[in-house]
């Protein structure tokens, strides 16, 4: 569900990530659905009253959470209250399909915190070709000292050739996050990351059908950010382009 190592990510999006100290006002995670809109499409703000994947991590649509501003960006946000950490996640309410999906990063994901995973992705709940699963994501997976900061993925991850990891650029306060899914491809590609580009051409990749896309922010195995500060994420758009 986006999380490649614990639980399991044409036009652009802007993200920035800001690490806050905790501030530890009370955040509960609200029981009712709720949606925003963004960037034309509606999209469901994941909750959770106990750990569910990835993670596990408790999820909250609160408005600490989740928010779109007056520009039309969206917040993501992890934060903490009563000894809880709480996670972030939105969900397309729209099944797209096959073509092309981007977001354009305005933040430095090379530095996020061990703990922390930022997923760009599709999923499906059925679990028919590996839940549709086509990550980016931005993680290190509990481990500081791994020089790589990102991978690309089709699932299953663990099977020899479905991930390929990549290193974001030190500083690298913008650049662009896609993949292009076709019939018998994945066309992975980003503008600040080593190595930029990677086609996968394997077994696994799935065919479409009822998967939708998804962001979220969250942390590896529910462990807290060893900074112990919270991270806010901003996606300025969502934009998707129709494969043939």
């Amino acid at each position: 569900m986006g999380g490649t190592r614990g639980a399991s990510i044409l036009v652009a999006a802007a993200v920035l990530l800001v690490a806050v100290p905790a501030a530890g006002a009370g955040r509960p995670a609200p029981s009712a659905p709720r949606t925003i809109e963004f960037s034309g499409y509606t999209w469901d703000v994941k909750s959770s009253s106990g750990k569910v994947g990835p993670g596990p991590n408790y999820f909250s649509s609160a408005p600490d959470n989740v928010w779109v501003d007056a520009q039309g960006y969206l917040h993501l946000r992890i934060t903490t209250a009563k000894r809880r950490w709480y996670a972030a996640e939105v969900v397309n309410r729209a099944s797209l399909g096959l073509g092309t999906y981007t977001w354009v990063l305005d933040s430095a994901v090379d530095a996020l915190d061990p703990s922390v995973v930022l997923g760009l992705f599709t999923w499906n709940d059925d679990p028919a070709f590996n839940h549709r699963e086509l990550d980016i994501e931005f993680a290190r997976w509990g481990s500081a000292a791994d020089p790589t900061n990102g991978q690309f993925v089709v699932q299953p991850y663990d099977t020899p050739g479905n991930l390929r990891r990549i290193t974001q650029a030190a500083g690298a306060t913008q650049s662009t996050q896609s993949f292009t899914w076709a019939k018998d491809l994945v066309s992975f590609s980003s503008s600040a990351a080593s190595p930029s580009a990677w086609v996968y051409t394997g077994p696994d990749v799935p065919q479409p059908g009822g998967e939708h896309a998804r962001i979220n922010l969250w942390l590896f195995r529910g462990q807290a950010p060893t900074d112990r500060r919270e991270v806010e994420v901003v996606i300025r758009s969502f934009t998707f382009t129709p494969g043939p």
